[in-house]
């Protein structure tokens, strides 16, 4: 289920060009598109966020499978680019519930071992980018449709098992005694907030990088489109073994040093890219932003499901969740508008990674100073 969920969200970084022809539409308007499937990834979080202290975790799971399957098939019929941009926006709302409930559940289910097992989970998300661009290469072949047709069989069978394996499995106690949604807000939203600010904000320039990755490197570095796709596979394939081995050292070193150090060298990995010449250059740029921003993601989820307490986790995750994630939705729209109105990506990309490296030195500072809220604990 992971593998799609992710697969389904990143499929349209390397569908970008083949949807423009397709659609006869321009970046800025693709990279709307692409923005609607991360804006229904992370509109819907906090509404779920509530429905999980009504309806059990695994269930909301099994909807967002089945939801994912529905939406993939309207994108896979779409004949107008409004009906596309529907699509999307059902596409991302399908992996809103389930990241907002597996996530939770992985948790609780492992409680000794949240890192690992997080890393785990995050590391079949991986996959599914690492796939993305060579499975787009072989649908062209017969049609950019294939993509959606396959994800959306696949989801509907996903689905099915896991329904067997659910009926099968007693589920945690801690699932569900966090009843009370605006509660945990209340209680926890200055770690929510510093959530939302710090690893919004580098998502945030995440997308914008990755989902114009290829286009990037055919207009302003020249490649061929196959080999554009293929640097954009390299940066997922870092990310593999990224959510593996940052699952493990983040329950084992100081969180907060641990994951602004992630994110200084993320913002490395993008000024030195905008600079760099040769193919070596950039491949081994590519794979260190695709290692160090994907080691962020479980090192931040595990930082705030542990420090959650049970009776706030479901709402207070969901909230902070919902907040990254539409932080993280319009960066693929920034940075489309701004090269749709001349602006050089580089030039796009130096001054996103600035902004976020400004941002971070302030948290560092903040946390020296003692002003950051402190973890709670599980």
């Amino acid at each position: 289920m992971a593998f799609l969920i992710n697969l389904v969200r990143v499929v349209y970084a390397p569908l970008v060009e083949p949807l423009q022809a397709a659609f006869s539409v321009g970046p800025g308007t693709i990279g709307l598109v692409v923005t609607l499937v991360w804006t229904g990834s992370a509109l819907p979080r906090i509404p779920i966020g509530y429905l999980l202290t009504i309806i059990p975790r695994h269930r909301v799971v099994l909807l967002s499978g089945l939801m994912l399957a529905g939406s993939s098939l309207l994108a896979t019929f779409a004949n107008s680019i409004l009906t596309l941009a529907l699509g999307a926006f059902l596409i991302g709302t399908a992996t809103s519930g389930y990241f907002v409930s597996a996530n939770p559940l992985i948790s609780e289910l492992y409680t000794g071992q949240v890192g690992r097992m997080l890393g785990i989970h995050g590391t079949a998300t991986q996959l599914a980018a690492v796939i993305a661009a060579p499975l787009v290469t072989l649908s062209l072949l017969v049609s950019w449709r294939l993509v959606f047709a396959l994800i959306a069989v696949g989801a509907l069978v996903s689905t099915l098992f896991l329904y067997r394996i659910a009926k099968r499995t007693e589920f945690p106690a801690a699932s569900g005694v966090d009843r009370d949604f605006v509660g945990a807000i209340r209680a926890q939203w200055r770690l929510i907030f510093v959530g939302v600010a710090v690893f919004g904000a580098t998502s945030f320039v995440w997308q914008g990088v990755f989902n114009f990755y290829p286009s990037y490197m055919e207009t302003a570095r020249g490649f061929d489109p196959g080999t554009a796709r293929n640097l954009l596979t390299v940066t997922f394939a870092a990310g593999v073994p990224a959510f593996w081995i940052s699952g493990l050292l983040v329950d084992r070193l100081p969180t907060l040093p641990y994951l602004l150090g992630i994110i200084g060298s993320f913002i490395a990995g993008v000024l030195l890219l905008t600079v760099a010449n040769g193919l070596l250059g950039i491949v081994l740029l590519s794979a260190l932003i695709g290692f160090v921003i994907h080691s962020m993601f479980p090192a931040a989820d595990t930082f705030l499901l542990s420090s959650f307490p049970d009776e706030h986790r479901g709402g207070a995750y969901a909230t902070f969740s919902g907040g990254m994630m539409f932080g993280q939705a319009l960066g693929s729209w920034f940075v489309g508008e701004l090269v749709e109105f001349g602006i050089a990506y580089d030039t796009v990309f130096q001054g996103l990674a600035l902004a976020l490296a400004a941002l971070v030195g302030a948290v560092a500072l903040l946390g020296a100073a003692g002003r950051l809220p402190a973890a709670t604990g599980a």
